[in-house]
């Protein structure tokens, strides 16, 4: 199986913003949020990217996609109708591949040599199977995430079969339906943002939008859910931080990350040190709360 496509979603109206915003990478290069997204899956050998976006925003993500390597095209979701829908707009790009998907409002930043999706790819390709990077969150963590269980892969760290599936689950939840061993007590296995999925989920993913009251509701993970016993399906656990920009201060943080794994490290370091005694010397003066 070799992994050629890659689809990012962005069409969300809380979502739609977040990719057009310029960070620093590593490098000292301004790029997009969505630039940084695009390198992510060039670096894992993709050869054609899709992004799903809202229909006023083609050309405002064409300029802020710069030129990434692969071959890029934006399809737009015709109505807000949620994350579900709007990865059923790739469906006639993907054809009958496997592709890896991405969030276009989480950015990655390894710990090691190697990119979490180039990592994960790598590992759908070596086994013939979808993968789902994942990370162990602490359960108070539970109510942002989907969730799965299952066992290890013999011979293979970091590596599990997944048996069960959870969206948000409660701590309850969790402890009943998704044991791990080995895992720390209290943590569980949630998704990550990034996947390797076959085109056989988008038939699950289709219904579960179609019977849906409302698709707004509808998420990736009832689809997921589906996979279980018809496909194998597995989890990675990689060696990266994720960073959800839409988070409060997650723009920030992504930058600071970003810029104290980079070649600017001293400087950027050297100031924040600034910012801190300056602060210290206020709060010592009685200036400041």
């Amino acid at each position: 199986m070799k992994i050629r496509k890659a689809v990012v979603t962005a069409a969300g109206p809380a979502q739609r913003e977040l990719p057009l915003q310029r960070l620093v990478d590593r490098d000292g290069t301004a790029k997009s949020a969505l630039r940084l997204l695009l390198d992510e899956a060039a670096a894992a050998g993709i050869g054609e990217i899709a992004v799903v976006v809202h229909s006023d925003d083609r050309a405002r993500y064409a300029e802020a996609a710069g030129a990434p390597g692969p071959r890029l095209q934006f399809i737009a979701q015709p109505a807000a109708r949620g994350y579900a829908d709007a990865l059923l707009q790739a469906r006639d790009f993907i054809g009958d591949e496997s592709f890896l998907h991405l969030v276009g409002d989480h950015l990655f930043l390894p710990r090691g040599a190697t990119r979490p999706a180039a990592e994960l790819v790598a590992a759908a390709e070596r086994e013939g199977a979808a993968v789902s990077a994942v990370q162990a969150t602490r359960e108070a963590h539970l109510p942002q995430f989907g969730a799965v269980g299952g066992p290890r892969v013999a011979g293979a760290e970091g590596l599990f079969t997944i048996d069960a599936v959870l969206e948000k689950p409660t701590p309850t939840e969790a402890e009943q339906k998704l044991f791990v061993p080995g895992l720390r007590a209290g943590h569980y296995l949630c998704f990550f943002g990034l996947h390797v999925l076959p085109a056989a989920l988008f038939g699950p993913l289709e219904r579960a939008v179609r019977e849906a009251g409302d698709p707004l509701r509808v998420s990736l993970t009832q689809a997921l859910a589906t996979l279980p016993g018809r496909a194998k399906w597995l989890a990675l656990e990689v060696a990266a931080t994720r960073f959800d920009l839409g988070e409060k201060y997650g723009l920030l943080i992504a930058q600071l990350a970003l810029a104290l794994a980079g070649r600017d490290r001293d400087d950027v370091l050297a100031q924040v040190t600034e910012l801190l005694l300056a602060r210290e010397k206020v709060r010592a003066t009685g200036g400041g709360a």
